[in-house]
């Protein structure tokens, strides 16, 4: 193998003349200076590599951070779950007070005898039950926990609502009730003497008598026929102890010749309690009572009142 060599000054050129064992020094030369070369990278590489691995400590230190940030987002989460617990537990404790007025208008219902004792026990949780399901169970979650109570609230606001009506319209009804004018003023006794025209029986003149008479035993209970305020309680002359009672819508009824008054002015009493005992005070013949119902002040047939109890 030659190798000509030209030179810069006057183009002279040089031949070099290279046998074969120059040649193979020459290449394993090149291959030498290749591989010091590319071992020489390699390291730069591997020094680079160590510079930028983490050290143990480093390592500790970026999972502690992380760790931490772990806690603080769960701390976040918990302190929300606890948010939504109490509010949930609030309006929980809101429907349990309603369900409490609930159960008392209930109560309420049965002690007037509008709903059956038997039918309801409002002091027991309703009874329920079916056969279990065939599809999977889950688990309420939050939104559909929260979306169950609103809806027993909607029911809750509902049924108040339809229970207050129906109160009112119980106790206006029992109002009516107590107010109005029925039955016999004793508990035992008998028809002594009629509404109308009658003979004296002190004179024996015809005279009107604007009640009717009811014997019965010396000191036996009086009972008001109806609910209403004591307008009257003492002696009233021929009465002789009388006691009147207004019943409201003009009606006022009389109890007169008893032998103890047991009301006074002003007392609110209720339909069958025990207002005075029978005696035979002013002018009477013996024990009774005479009892008179007025309407707008003039008298009525008390019978038609006392009727009114078997229809």
């Amino acid at each position: 193998m030659n190798i000509i060599l030209v030179g810069k000054h006057h183009g002279k050129s040089r031949v070099v003349a290279l046998n074969g064992a120059v040649a193979v020094g020459l290449i394993f030369l090149v291959l030498a200076l290749l591989g010091s070369a590319g071992w020489a990278g390699y390291q730069v590489a591997i020094s680079k590599v160590e510079s930028t691995k983490p050290t143990p400590s480093g390592l500790v230190a970026h999972w502690q951070a992380r760790l931490n940030e772990q806690k603080s987002e769960l701390a976040a989460v918990e302190q929300e779950v606890q948010q939504q617990i109490d509010a949930l537990t609030l309006r929980l404790g809101e429907m349990q007070g309603r369900l409490l007025r609930l159960d008392a208008l209930g109560q309420r219902f049965v002690e007037s005898g509008l709903v059956a004792s038997e039918e309801f026990n409002f002091e027991e949780p309703a009874a329920v039950g079916g056969p279990e399901g065939s599809t999977a169970k889950e688990s309420f979650t939050v939104p559909g926990l929260t979306a169950m109570i609103r809806r027993l609230e909607v029911q809750l606001e509902d049924r108040e609502q339809q229970l207050r009506l129906l109160d009112k319209l119980a106790s206006r009804q029992k109002l009516e009730e107590e107010m109005f004018v029925e039955g016999r003023p004793i508990t035992w006794g008998w028809l002594s003497s009629k509404y109308g025209y009658r003979s004296d029986p002190f004179n024996g003149k015809r005279t009107w008598h604007d009640g009717v008479d009811l014997a019965g035993k010396d000191g036996s209970d009086i009972i008001s026929v109806a609910g209403g305020v004591v307008t009257w309680a003492g002696d009233r002359y021929g009465y002789g102890n009388l006691v009147e009672i207004d019943h409201g819508d003009g009606l006022v009824t009389r109890y007169g010749h008893c032998k103890t008054v047991k009301v006074k002015v002003g007392d609110v009493v209720q339909k069958g309690q025990v207002v005075a005992l029978m005696g035979s005070t002013g002018r009477s013949t013996g024990p009774h009572v005479h009892f008179e119902v007025l309407d707008n002040g003039r008298s009525k047939d008390p019978v038609k009142y006392i009727a009114r109890s078997s229809n």
